[in-house]
């Protein structure tokens, strides 16, 4: 690691933090040895000591090239040059009062991001509504977990990532992980699977590829790209026809099961082996592993999420679980592995285009009440629910569209679909303002970069995977010329004359998300900071300061008016793009071990770059071959969206009709060049998972343009 300029000594010594990246938030703390720091693991009820190599790398973050002024750009296709605060500050407010007298309040936007904390998200998400009153908000989580949000919120009543702690699932005899692969994504997650499996349990992994947590299982069930929901359905029609249900569960705690049960009769496991490409043997096998232990869980990922059918695909899923009774007591349950730091608080606090604090509604009136009285607003100033993350992007640059846009903690030119058509929308801006530690591609872009400060340079919360409030405490005092996202949000509303209406300081802010989220679905009113720290996180729902917390919120009752869980016919449609002559294989996209998300952080830490320095592409071997595709080879995938340039890497573990490409990268490497962005009608997710695609060699003589 070179040597860190600026770097300032650590503020506590002795306090502690969490890990930058996966919704595991693995406890550590960073010790300063010859003025650099190290990630260093804390004992933690979750990571219980662990680290993966990109906890450990964390403290590299600091050697990277950071950005310490602001940036303007003089006019479009003028450089960007530093400048001072009070200048980019007013170019920002010229911008927004510019956008707003040529097209009314809802032509400012603003996008956020999962890996904010608690308290920024929620000033994010009060900026937006009381600040520049506009309906326009929404943020990366949209591209992530909103499938099972929306399928959890539907079957359970509530939206919570996990419905038990991590511990729970050494308890499960046996654990279907539908689409996920935590080998590589929440890798200290592995000694929980590993405790399940030395207790005896059974694994069982859905997935088009042979990833690492495939290759650790006792069955693999390599399904088509885009199959899932037919998957589901036809382990339920196994369940029915052999009499695996749990009728006692399905008549005292659920609702809505016969029409399930008529529509997964038409999934005979014939039918299923030929829609999916899974054997019927592995179909009827794994469903009998299910049904058969006494406890069981289904996990999903991104796999089946991530699709044009994502939320039938995740209801397919909780349809199972609960009519095998696998659900509501301990070790059990569906549940979705988040993938975000705060994946899971960055849904519940208002940075969705159609939420409010608490994980309220902002089309409920009663629910509009609540939140503007703590706001101290009227109710009907509050604007109505916007559009998802996708349909904001378009609207930019669009007549009578969007044409100033604030973007807090998402580098977009990397982590959205169909980046050729977003490029369009955001130089069509009047103004683009992003605020980044680092140079990101979409930084690149704007117009205005803001330097603010990275996660171990502010204090605040986030809520892991399972639900857990967990504090980051400020480990370093960030370089001069940096300030946080709030300080930034408090600035610009004081030069608006709306000043008082944002909290500067997490402290604050969080006061004021533990009032404003009273009484709603997801209640922080009894956490405190200083709870979180000595109790090592708390469980919401928390209404009071002498509730416990909830672990388990589903164990009496699921969330529901009758509080019952709700089964939902869900139907299997074929990916949004099947294979054709032109386009004959299918692309997935996915994470790595070394990189994480938009690899913005990632791709700036040396130990993690060299271990995966440029974006390639997986193909199985036998299908390279075909193609006259060699290891290493420069090979250009092109759909009917873009093209991308990347090296091939032969494997055996894939499907021969599928191709796999991380989505770490920008430039030419790019998955997102490719990606078909249309959307799920209920959850509003771009379909990531699958899409047609052509594979070439380049050529010699077309040289090699790889990224």
């Amino acid at each position: 690691m070179p040597p860190m300029d600026g770097v300032h000594a650590p503020t506590d010594p002795t306090s502690g933090t969490h890990c930058p990246y996966c919704a595991m938030q693995c406890a550590m703390r960073l010790e300063w040895r010859d003025g650099r720091p190290e990630a260093v693991p804390r004992d933690f009820p979750t990571s219980r000591g662990g680290l993966c190599r990109k906890g450990w790398a964390a403290g590299e973050m600091f050697a990277a090239e950071r950005l310490t002024t602001p940036l303007l750009r003089a006019h479009r296709g003028a450089p960007l040059e530093p400048a001072s605060w009070d200048a980019a500050l007013e170019r920002i407010v010229a911008g927004i009062r510019a956008a707003r007298m040529a097209g009314g309040a809802h032509a400012v936007g603003v996008f956020g991001g999962g890996a904010l904390t608690n308290e920024t998200g929620y000033a994010l998400g009060k900026f937006a509504r009381v600040v520049l009153s506009t309906r326009f908000i929404d943020y990366n989580g949209r591209f992530c977990m909103a499938s099972a949000a929306a399928a959890g919120s539907r079957a359970f009543g509530l939206d919570r990532g996990l419905p038990f702690p991590l511990s729970d699932i050494a308890e499960a005899e046996a654990i279907l992980i539908a689409g996920g692969n935590p080998a590589e994504t929440l890798p200290v997650m592995l000694q929980y699977l590993e405790a399940q499996r030395a207790h005896g349990g059974r694994l069982i992994v859905a997935d088009p590829r042979r990833s690492a947590t495939a290759a650790m299982a006792d069955l693999h069930l390599q399904l088509t790209p885009g199959s899932d929901a037919a998957l589901a359905n036809g382990m339920l029609h196994v369940a029915v026809r052999d009499r695996l249900l749990d009728e006692g569960f399905i008549a005292a705690r659920t609702t809505g099961f016969p029409a399930v049960r008529r529509a997964v009769a038409a999934w005979w496991p014939d039918r299923v082996e030929r829609a999916t490409g899974v054997p019927e043997r592995l179909l009827v096998r794994a469903t009998h592993m299910l049904a058969e232990a006494a406890t069981a869980m289904i996990l999903s990922g991104r796999g089946p999420e991530q699709q044009a059918n994502g939320v039938a695909n995740a209801l397919a899923h909780i349809n199972l679980a609960l009519a095998l009774g696998k659900a509501g007591r301990r070790g059990c349950g569906w549940g979705t592995l988040t993938g975000q730091g705060n994946g899971q608080g960055g849904r519940e606090h208002g940075q969705k285009a159609d939420q409010l604090p608490g994980y309220r509604s902002l089309a409920d009136p009663a629910h509009r009440a609540a939140v503007a009285a703590v706001w101290g607003v009227p109710p009907e100033s509050l604007p109505d629910p916007g559009v998802s993350a996708w349909e904001l992007l378009q609207r930019c640059g669009a007549p009578d569209g969007i044409r100033a846009l604030l973007v807090h903690g998402c580098n977009l030119l990397v982590a959205a679909p169909d980046l050729t058509a977003l490029r369009r929308h955001l130089a069509g801006l009047d103004l683009l303002v992003v605020a980044d530690p680092f140079l990101s591609e979409t930084a690149e872009l704007a117009d205005v970069v803001l330097p603010v400060a990275h996660w171990a340079e502010e204090a605040g919360t986030l809520t892991n995977l399972e639900g857990r409030l967990l504090l980051r405490e400020r480990q370093a005092a960030p370089p001069p010329g940096v300030r946080t996202d709030l300080e930034i949000l408090a600035a610009i509303a004081a030069r608006l004359g709306r000043g008082s209406l944002v909290p500067a300081t997490p402290r604050a802010a969080f006061e004021e998300l533990r009032r404003a989220s009273a009484g709603g679905p997801a209640d922080y009113a009894g956490i405190t900071w200083e709870r979180i720290k000595a109790e090592q996180g708390v469980f919401w729902p928390c209404p009071a300061p002498d509730h416990p917390g909830t672990p388990r919120p589903f164990e009496d009752r699921f969330a529901t008016p009758d509080g019952r869980a709700r089964f939902h016919v869900a139907e299997h449609r074929p990916p949004a793009e099947e294979a054709s002559a032109d386009y004959p294989m299918i692309l997935t996209t996915g994470r790595v071990l070394a990189h994480y998300n938009s690899g913005t952080q990632t791709r700036r830490t040396a130990s993690l770059a060299e271990a995966d320095p440029a974006p390639f592409v997986e193909i199985n071997g036998q299908a390279a071959r075909s193609l006259g595709i060699a290891e290493g080879d420069a090979v250009r995938l092109a759909t009917r969206r873009g093209t991308a340039v990347l090296r091939a890497r032969l494997v055996p573990t894939l499907r021969l009709d599928t191709v796999f490409v991380p989505f770490h990268w920008g430039g030419r490497g790019a998955a997102n060049l490719l990606t078909n962005p249309v959307l799920d009608p209920v959850s509003r997710i771009p379909a990531f998972k699958a899409c047609a695609v052509r594979v070439e060699r380049v050529t010699p003589a077309e040289g090699d343009d790889t990224a």
